[in-house]
C-alpha cells in the first residue's frame, strides 16, 4: 500500500484509538517503510503510533525517519518521552540527532538521559563532521584476549541486543588497544576452551578518528567489510563505522560530486530538493551560471573577429556547432574519468605527466576517427551546394576535419589539466573542472576551427 492511501487509515485507527491495529503495522513491516509511512503525519500523530511497540523498534522507527521529522519529534515530545526514543535509538543515530539541535536544545535533554548515554553522546559528537570519527558507532563487543571462545559467546549474548553488529567482535588490551578481531564464524568453529590470543585475527584494517569519512567507507567497499574498527591516536578502539553507515557516506560524496560536476553550490544534502526553497537553489546554481555566462563573451568575440570569413564561406557556419559539440563530449569524458581516479585515490597530481600521456594517445585515436567521420559527413551533405570560386568541397571537408581533429586532442587534454591542476591547488577538481571546461572548451574551439580554415583555405 502506498504512503499516500495508508495515511487516512493511519489518521482512522489513531482516531479509534485502535492501538493493537498500530501496534502490529509497525511490528509486521520493516522500520524503514514504516517510517516512510509515518513522514507525512505531524510529530504528536508519530508518536502516537510508535509508542505502541518496544524502545528498541521506536528507535529503528525514529531513526529511518528524514533528519527534520526526527527533530520535530523529539521537540515535541516531553523530556520523559524524548529520552525514552533517543535511548532506542543505536548510538550513532543518537548523536547524528544531537549534532543538529542548538545548543539550548541538547543542554534541555542532556538532564533526562542515563549518564552512560551522555558521555557517550559527548564523545561521539566530539569529532568534526566529515571525518571517520562523526560516522561511527560505540555500539560494538569487545573481548579479552585470555577469554575462551564459550566466555566470548557468552558474552556476546549478554550484550546482543545492544550491539549494531555482532559478527565481528574486537579484542582489546586492558588499555583499549586494538591488537584483534574475530567473527561469530571464528567463535563457533573454536572448541569452548581455546583461547582467543589462539585463533584471534591480529592484521586488523582500521581506520583513524581523524580521517576523511569517504577514506573510512572506501575501506568497508574495498576490503569487503561488514564493519571496520575506529582507533584514535594512541591506537585504542573507539568505534566502528558500519556497512550501512558507509554506504550512506558513499551515497552522499556522489551526489556531491554529481552536483558539482553540474555547478551547484550549497550543502549536498540527499533527499532535500523539495525541502529547499527556490531562492536557495537559484543561489546555488547563479555563481557558476552567471560567471561563465560572463566568460562566455570571448566566444562571441571570437566569432566577431572573424565575421569577415564566415560571410566568404558561409558553409563553416554549418559545422561549428558539431565542433563544438564533439569537443564538449571528449572534454567531459576526459574530466570525468580523471576526478573519478582522484576520488578514489587511483592518480595523485603527482601523475599529472602519466595522466596527460595517456590521455594524448586516447585523444589521437579518437581524433584521427572522429576527423574521418566530420570529413565525409561534409562531402555528403554538402554535395552540390555552391562553392564560392577558389575553393573545392574537398578542401574545405580536409580544413573542417583537421580543426575537429585538433579539438579533441585539446579538449581531452584540457578535460584531464583542469581537475589535476585543481587537485594540485587544493581545490575541489569536480567542482572547478565541469563548469570551466565547457566555456574553455568552446573558446579554443573556435580559436581551433577559424584559425585552421584561415591556414588552409587562406580567407
Amino acid at each position: 500500500m502506498t504512503k499516500e492511501l495508508l495515511v487516512p487509515t493511519i489518521r482512522d485507527h489513531l482516531a479509534k484509538n485502535d492501538i493493537e491495529t498500530l501496534r502490529r503495522l509497525c511490528e509486521a513491516e520493516h522500520p524503514a517503510a514504516v517510517a516512510e509511512w509515518l513522514s507525512a503525519l505531524e510529530p504528536e500523530e508519530i508518536w502516537r503510533v510508535i509508542r505502541t511497540v518496544s524502545p528498541e523498534l521506536q528507535g529503528e522507527i525514529a531513526s529511518h525517519l528524514d533528519e527534520e521529522a526526527q527533530q520535530d519529534l523529539v521537540l515535541d515530545l516531553d523530556i520523559k518521552d524524548a529520552a525514552a526514543l533517543l535511548t532506542g535509538m543505536s548510538s550513532d543515530n543518537r548523536a547524528d540527532l544531537f549534532r543538529r539541535l542548538h545548543e539550548d536544545q541538547r543542554e534541555r535533554l542532556y538532564p533526562a538521559l542515563a549518564k552512560a548515554e551522555r558521555e557517550d553522546i559527548r564523545k561521539l559528537t566530539a569529532y568534526p563532521l566529515g571525518t571517520a570519527g562523526s560516522i561511527m558507532t560505540s555500539d560494538y563487543v569487545s573481548l579479552q584476549k585470555d577469554m575462551t571462545a564459550s566466555q566470548a559467546m557468552e558474552q556476546i549474548r549478554l550484550e546482543a541486543s545492544q550491539k549494531d553488529t555482532i559478527y565481528y567482535a574486537y579484542v582489546v588490551d586492558r588499555g583499549r588497544t586494538l591488537i584483534g578481531f574475530v567473527s561469530l564464524k571464528d567463535l563457533i568453529m573454536a572448541k569452548p576452551e581455546t583461547r582467543l590470543r589462539d585463533f584471534m585475527h591480529t592484521e586488523v584494517i582500521s581506520a583513524h578518528a581523524d580521517d576523511d569519512q569517504e577514506t573510512a567507507a572506501r575501506m568497508i567497499e574495498k576490503y569487503d567489510l561488514i564493519a571496520l574498527p575506529v582507533i584514535n591516536g594512541g591506537d585504542a578502539l573507539v568505534g566502528i563505522i558500519t556497512h550501512d553507515d558507509a554506504i550512506d557516506v558513499i551515497v552522499q560524496e556522489q551526489q556531491e560530486d554529481l552536483e558539482k560536476l553540474m555547478a551547484i553550490r550549497g550543502s549536498h544534502q540527499a533527499g532535500t530538493y523539495l525541502k529547499t526553497s527556490s531562492w536557495v537553489h537559484f543561489k546555488n546554481r547563479m555563481f557558476w551560471v552567471v560567471g561563465l555566462a560572463a566568460l562566455g563573451l570571448l566566444s562571441g568575440m571570437i566569432i566577431h573577429g572573424f565575421e569577415g570569413s564566415l560571410m566568404s564561406l558561409m558553409v563553416l557556419a554549418l559545422y561549428m556547432p558539431m565542433v563544438a559539440d564533439t569537443g564538449g563530449n571528449t572534454g567531459s569524458q576526459s574530466s570525468t574519468v580523471v576526478v573519478r581516479a582522484l576520488a578514489l585515490g587511483e592518480i595523485s597530481p603527482g601523475d599529472a605527466a602519466r595522466v596527460l600521456f595517456k590521455e594524448l594517445k586516447v585523444s589521437l585515436l579518437l581524433g584521427v576517427v572522429l576527423a574521418a567521420l566530420s570529413f565525409f559527413k561534409v562531402m555528403l551533405l554538402s554535395h552540390g551546394s555552391v562553392i564560392p570560386d577558389g575553393f573545392t568541397l574537398w578542401k574545405i571537408g580536409a580544413a573542417i576535419a583537421l580543426a575537429l581533429g585538433l579539438q579533441v586532442v585539446t579538449a581531452t587534454l584540457i578535460g584531464a589539466v583542469l581537475p589535476m591542476g585543481a587537485a594540485k591547488l587544493k581545490l575541489d577538481p569536480a567542482v572547478v573542472a565541469s563548469p570551466a571546461l565547457t566555456t574553455v572548451v568552446d573558446i579554443t574551439g573556435l580559436l581551433l576551427y577559424f584559425g585552421t580554415a584561415k591556414l588552409l583555405l587562406g580567407i
